[in-house]
């Protein structure tokens, strides 16, 4: 397995990811696994920019649309599930890719996962009740206080992650981010990252026209049929949220459609900070040609 290697494409939402992973399973011939925590959900597609039909016929994917909305599904899970398929797939081919923007996911395959020890389950009990009644602004407060270096990293509009760090800071005494390891875990492959990226203009841009797009493609009909399940972890996403308060007639569909887009904006912000920390990755301007990085891999 020495001579095994993972190919990773990280970047910040619209940069361009899945088209670069194709490319360079097809150059490897080989298969792409998907680390975007939301595109694992069969029920959510356009909200999500899931691979195109002809896209999926360009390379085989991995852990595109495999799971409910209704199945419990954590970063434990997808790291078990991607390790083991990563042992079969390594059986036959020299390198597989692995494409997405959800920095945990990717850092759970190549990394391992943290250890935190067990708090109390009425803590996240607690926290839950308050998010229901008071909304998320005020967990957001708490963990400002409580941690701030992780409230910097943390996806602030995602509540499970918001709760998750909490509990852990609220249990223990101590900040959440004091139990992120610096040891990684040993694996039996070797890791390259490959990260895109582009001017924050360009980034914005690309973004804003990927919303519109959604809503030409049907996304207000997408989440009006996910909205009796509003409240399920998988939908507390980008692109659903705002829509659900249009549904709840508290915005207007133009007000949601700008929030959407200024979200998304705010999470390609966090993206890039989070992956930028890691010094192991290779970024590219997303015009790159394919060529150039493939030389970079090899």
């Amino acid at each position: 397995m020495n001579n095994k290697t993972l190919i990773t494409v990280v970047g910040p939402t619209a940069i361009g990811k899945t088209a670069m992973a194709i490319q360079l399973a097809q150059h490897f011939d080989t298969d792409i696994i998907s680390s975007d925590s939301r595109q694992f959900y069969k029920e959510m597609y356009i909200g999500t920019a899931v691979p195109n039909p002809y896209e999926l016929v360009q390379a085989k994917h991995h852990f595109i649309q495999h799971k409910s909305i209704f199945d419990p599904y954590s970063v434990g899970d997808f790291e078990k599930e991607a390790t083991e398929l990563l042992t079969d797939l390594f059986l036959e081919k020299d390198q597989v890719v692995m494409a997405g923007g959800s920095g945990l996911y990717v850092n759970a395959v190549v990394d391992g996962l943290d250890d935190f020890p067990e708090v109390d389950p009425k803590i996240r009990q607690k926290l839950n009740k308050e998010l229901d009644e008071k909304g998320i602004e005020s967990l957001q407060e708490q963990l400002k206080s409580l941690d701030p270096n992780h409230y910097k990293n943390v996806d602030i509009l995602n509540p499970h992650r918001i709760i998750r760090a909490l509990e852990i800071s609220l249990g223990t005494g101590k900040p959440y981010s004091s139990f992120l390891k610096n040891k990684k875990a040993n694996r039996a492959f070797k890791s390259v990252k490959i990260g895109l990226t582009a001017d924050r203009e360009v980034i914005y841009d690309r973004i804003n026209k990927r919303v519109d797009i959604m809503m030409d493609n049907g996304l207000l009909g997408e989440a009006k049929a996910l909205y009796p399940h509003r409240n399920l972890n998988a939908l507390q996403t980008v692109g659903y949220k705002e829509l659900f308060e249009f549904f709840d007639g508290n915005w207007t569909l133009d007000f949601a459609i700008s929030e959407i887009k200024k979200n998304t904006r705010r999470f390609a912000k966090r993206q890039l900070t989070w992956f930028r920390k890691d010094p192991s990755i290779h970024w590219f301007d997303y015009t790159s040609p394919v060529e150039e990085i493939i030389r970079d891999i090899e």
